[in-house]
């Protein structure tokens, strides 16, 4: 049975974009049939990401009545399946995102789970990814003005009838940051399902155009990014290498940097 989950963000350049597409991988490297969708139609990356910004059909296409979502489907690492929309602006104003339930028809009878990379904020693009997914994950960053964008997007979620799951602390630091882990849990009223560490290598994979999982797989980050993934497949996360070892030390003094008690 098919599980979709919405990754959602108040505000742009939370990280959205690039823990959908790690997650993606690693839940597809579980031998679980995964796609990644990009409905973030007007300022979409998430192809970018992976090298696949100039492939001829994208989620535009199809959702203009010109192309089948089959002709969309692109095979990125570990065989996730991607389908990316355009860059072009042209091909975004000929999209109707109002499509989107019947492209969802389509592949969710072929996959075990699909990760919709939604919108930033509130707009009428983006509701129908919150609504339309069994669950929604916040991804916020460790400072008051991500955290209150991401409030705003969990009370539009619960008002047309979503559900979210949790939130991911992403981009935190060892330095004192503006809000701690029981700061967020309490605002927004949902669990912090993970915490990801700033890491210099996230862009350096993304200039390579591979998620961080495969080109720098015990990264901190990808630790991280790795646990929440086996959380959602229902999975024992096991760390499989001597070098990971040390990032999950550095995870613990992260931790306890971040769930400390605000005074």
């Amino acid at each position: 049975m098919v599980t979709t989950y919405t990754i959602a963000s108040g505000k742009g350049g939370t990280g959205k974009t690039t823990l959908s597409v790690n997650l993606g991988t690693i839940l597809a490297s579980y031998g679980r049939e995964t796609y990644i969708m990009d409905a973030d139609m007007g300022m979409a990356n998430l192809g970018i990401l992976l090298g696949l910004e100039n492939v001829p059909v994208t989620l535009h296409e199809v959702l203009a009545g010109k192309a089948p979502v089959s002709e969309a489907i692109y095979e990125g690492p570990s065989g996730v399946k991607v389908v990316p929309s355009g860059i072009s602006l042209q091909g975004f104003q000929n999209a109707d995102p109002e499509l989107l339930r019947d492209v969802m028809k389509e592949i969710v009878n072929q996959c075990d789970f699909l990760i919709i990379d939604a919108p930033a904020g509130i707009s009428r693009d983006g509701v129908i990814p919150l609504a339309i997914a069994d669950e929604v994950i916040l991804v916020v960053n460790p400072e008051l003005s991500s955290m209150v964008d991401a409030l705003k997007t969990k009370i539009l979620t619960e008002l047309i009838g979503g559900h979210v799951m949790g939130a991911i602390l992403n981009r935190a630091t060892l330095e004192n940051t503006e809000v701690s882990v029981h700061k967020i849990e309490e605002v927004l009223g949902v669990k912090v399902i993970g915490l990801v560490p700033e890491d210099p290598n996230v862009r350096r994979s993304a200039a390579y155009k591979t998620p961080i999982v495969v080109k720098y797989p015990s990264s901190p980050a990808s630790i991280e990014i790795k646990k929440i993934a086996a959380k959602i497949a229902g999975v024992e996360y096991k760390a499989s290498e001597v070098s990971e070892k040390s990032g999950e030390k550095f995870l613990d003094r992260l931790a306890r940097s971040i769930f400390r008690s605000d005074k």
